[in-house]
């Protein structure tokens, strides 16, 4: 296995796709760097993993803030002596319909969804140049391949993120590996997190209900990616319930 004593750095890795991920890969033996806001969630995290045998680090960070991208991914080499994997994966979603003109949300979501994975980009390309080596994971959404109402702006990141991936991806060269992953309806607490009003987070409790897949699903297809061969390269996987139109 490829994914033995990587050292990968998980941003929103406090719950949901980021938490299931990190655990999953330090079950694998991957060497996890947990990254979010909340301190007491990725400390959580973090124990849950030792207490499984596995080895994590944790550090506090605010993906909007570029400099805490850099002081993430040097914490990651001087914990570890290296950095092989990027995971962006830090994301917010407080959906609207356009007309309620929410746009503080809409500067938020191209914060967190676009720019602090831009930064992570920047904070950890410069490392791999040097190593010759390395692989960024960016999650994304199925939201941005179908385009539905209240998610517009939400999409509208997720699809400029996808953009920028493909175009790193391609400048890249043959030692970095890029990978988009696009998660459907997941069981997580998006709806609770992110409706900004009771009619949208009941529609999003209802699709929940019927059709959500686990984490784990998600977190098994960021696996596969990291866990092919150096040469070979996973651009882009599609993850959703069998149920989702």
């Amino acid at each position: 296995m490829t994914i033995r004593n990587k050292v990968v750095v998980m941003t929103g890795a406090g719950r949901g796709i980021g938490k299931a991920s990190a655990i999953h890969l330090a079950a694998r033996g991957a060497l996890v760097v947990l990254a979010a806001r909340s301190e007491a969630e990725i400390a959580a995290v973090a124990n849950e993993i030792e207490a499984a045998g596995g080895t994590a680090a944790f550090r506090v960070t605010n993906v909007t803030h570029r400099p805490d991208l850099e002081a993430l991914v040097r914490f990651a080499c001087e914990q570890f002596g290296r950095l092989d994997v990027m995971v962006n994966n830090a994301g917010i979603g407080p959906l609207s319909r356009f007309d309620a003109l929410r746009v503080s949300d809409w500067d938020a979501m191209i914060d967190v969804n676009l720019k602090g994975a831009l930064y992570g980009i920047a904070a950890a390309l410069p490392f791999f140049r040097r190593q010759s080596s390395g692989h960024f994971v960016n999650v994304v959404s199925t939201a941005g391949i179908k385009v539905v109402p209240t998610m517009g702006i939400y999409a509208a990141t997720k699809n400029a993120l996808r953009t920028a991936t493909e175009g790193l991806r391609q400048e890249s060269g043959p030692n970095i590996r890029v990978t988009e992953v696009s998660p459907g309806f997941v069981d997580t607490s998006f709806a609770d997190a992110n409706a900004v009003d009771a009619e949208i987070k009941a529609a999003l409790q209802k699709r929940k209900e019927e059709l959500a897949i686990s984490p784990d699903a998600i977190a098994r297809a960021i696996a596969f990616a990291i866990d092919q061969p150096d040469d070979v390269e996973i651009g882009s996987i599609v993850v959703r319930p069998t149920a989702q139109d």
